[in-house]
């Protein structure tokens, strides 16, 4: 059998594409398919999440095993058909780290598998996907949205305390930090014979 993927991109306009992808294949291959569809490049940590019918994020299915055993799920280990039992059932699906892309995967249609088709295969497109990673107010650039970084220096202020700093080579002693004369740092110098 062959499913039928709706992946809607988390974005202020509407940008959805729909997958085809035959139900024994994994997870893996939709991600590859959903990564092939919007046109996303590079090689990031994306996980897919089982959710219920508002969407709620439920056990994630990584790409790769974070878990300390490793012995933990990863994408090849889900069919699409576990994933996705009957029509209406949804993952949410998230691409990338610092710039965090988010989709919706709903089952739209079963249909049979049709001959010389090189699955996953996107069938339909609709809207333009933005250069950057739409944040969740819906502009580019993601510089608003929730990422895996949540904060960064200037937050803290350290970029204020460097600005006034004065780093010349006097210490608070007066002392400068030259070298003195005859003071040796190779404490483990060859001896020669």
């Amino acid at each position: 059998m062959v499913y039928k993927i709706r992946v809607i991109l988390d974005a202020k306009e509407s940008i959805f594409r729909d997958i085809e992808i035959k139900d024994k294949q994994t997870l893996w291959n939709l991600h590859l398919g959903i990564k092939s569809a919007f046109s996303l490049s590079g090689e990031e940590l994306s996980s897919f999440y089982f959710s219920d019918e508002e969407w709620s994020e439920g056990r994630a299915v990584p790409l790769e095993d974070m878990s300390e055993e490793g012995d933990g799920e990863i994408m090849s280990d889900v069919y699409v058909n576990e994933g996705f039992t009957q029509k209406g059932d949804k993952m949410r699906f998230q691409y990338g780290f610092l710039d965090l892309w988010e989709f919706f995967c709903e089952l739209i249609d079963v249909t049979e598998e049709k001959p010389a088709v090189n699955y996953p295969i996107t069938v339909y497109r609709f809207g333009n996907v933005p250069l950057k990673a739409p944040s969740k107010n819906g502009v580019s650039g993601g510089s608003s949205k929730k990422s895996a970084i949540p904060f960064m220096d200037d937050d803290f202020g350290f970029e204020d305390d460097f600005k006034s700093a004065n780093f010349d080579d006097a210490d608070e002693f007066g002392d400068d930090d030259e070298e003195e004369e005859g003071y040796n740092d190779d404490i483990f110098e060859d001896d020669e014979d």
